[in-house]
């Protein structure tokens, strides 16, 4: 809990000479837009009293699990992560003005195979990707190859093992 309290802090801090040229944006939760809105108070006291009762809100919101905050290095993470799935849009990231992942690479932990006869690849990273088209390889995929699976179009993915063309995959997890 402190390292919040402290990490709000020093957020309105760093802020409190900006506050009148940059006013609080909307997508932030009410907690910190109530905590951002303190550096616009002239009076120093009065600021603080505003500090510390916001800073203190935030800091139970952020214990009870009512607010919580991500890093851009977390976001990116957890979007490679759930890249392929089949998820709803929940706008959990808001705008974040990161680009949407378009390619993950990682490490063939395993194969095995689908009712269709297709591959199941299982990359080290604990995700599994099924083939969906009947493509061989003139290679067979082995442990410890390097895999790349890219975005296509209209929700397709295409996985490719070393340098050997791409076969049609879905995400199974």
């Amino acid at each position: 809990m402190g390292k919040y309290l402290i990490a709000a802090a020093a957020l309105a801090v760093v802020g409190a000479s900006a506050a009148a040229k940059n006013p609080v944006p909307t997508q932030i939760p009410p907690q910190l837009q109530r905590l951002l809105a303190c550096r616009s108070l002239g009076d120093g006291a009065a600021r603080l009293a505003c500090f510390d009762r916001e800073a203190g809100a935030a800091a139970q919101g952020f214990a009870s699990g009512d607010l919580v905050a991500a890093d851009r290095d977390k976001i990116r993470s957890t979007k490679r992560t759930l890249f392929g799935l089949r998820i709803p849009n929940l706008a959990l990231f808001g705008d974040d003005g990161m680009e949407d992942v378009k390619q993950v690479e990682g490490v063939l932990a395993g194969t095995g195979f689908n009712r269709d006869g297709g591959y199941v690849f299982r990359l080290k990273d604990g995700a599994r990707w099924s083939q969906m088209d009947s493509k061989p390889f003139a290679v067979a995929p082995r442990p410890g190859d390097k895999v790349v699976v890219k975005r296509g179009t209209m929700g397709s993915y295409f996985l490719s093992v070393g340098r050997q063309p791409g076969v049609k995959v879905e995400r199974l997890n």
